[in-house]
């Protein structure tokens, strides 16, 4: 009877251990109780992914289209054309961590706002940058911040302000790519020449 009682106990005690790994397992991550959400363009959101995600502050990003008037476009949709949606990603961030104007002045170092067929190696529409705006206050800002780059850069910023509109986030093998595919990330964002002509336009990072 002990041998089969402790036997008992063992399986149990097994069994209830299991239960509070899974129980912990499943405990969401804590957020921060105030989020805020910005919405960039800058051509390849594969890109602007990694390029917002270094950032203290950022909840997550992802990783989409917005713009057009197409509901839940794809990607080959988008690409091709004619939906007017562009790639976009949309930032959650904690104001209290990084305030909104922070979150401008990595857009601007992280694309070419003089380019108005695209960015980079990538051609078109729909990888136009573009900023928008989720109220008033942001509006504000971003035209501000707008005037800042074209007197620093001494030429015209094609870059669009427009009012945010619907979000339609992308597929799943494009969210997080910079992380999930990382040699073929680092070979396109260098044959792309986006690295190249970043630091042409803002200065090479120390």
């Amino acid at each position: 009877m002990r041998g089969n009682l402790s036997k008992f106990m063992l399986v149990l005690a097994g069994l209830m251990l299991g239960s509070a790994l899974i129980a912990t397992a499943a405990e969401p991550v804590a957020k921060p109780k105030s989020v805020a959400t910005a919405v960039f363009a800058g051509g390849c959101f594969w890109c602007m992914e990694e390029a917002y995600d270094e950032l203290p502050g950022v909840v997550s990003t992802t990783s989409g289209y917005s713009g057009g008037d197409k509901v839940n476009p794809t990607y080959e949709q988008v690409s091709a054309g004619g939906s007017g949606h562009i790639e976009v990603i949309q930032v959650s961030y904690d104001p209290k961590q990084i305030s909104y104007e922070k979150l401008l002045e990595a857009f601007w170092r992280n694309v070419d706002p003089l380019d108005q067929g695209g960015q980079f190696c990538d051609r078109g529409s729909s990888y136009t940058t573009a900023i928008f705006y989720q109220n008033e206050e942001q509006k504000k800002l971003v035209e501000k911040s707008k005037s800042e780059i074209e007197k620093q850069l001494g030429k015209p910023v094609v870059t669009a302000i427009r009012p945010a509109v619907a979000f339609y986030a992308a597929e799943d093998y494009h969210q997080d790519y910079h992380l999930k595919n990382p040699l073929r990330y680092k070979y396109y964002k260098y044959s792309c020449g986006r690295k190249q002509r970043l630091d042409q336009l803002w200065g090479k990072k120390g």
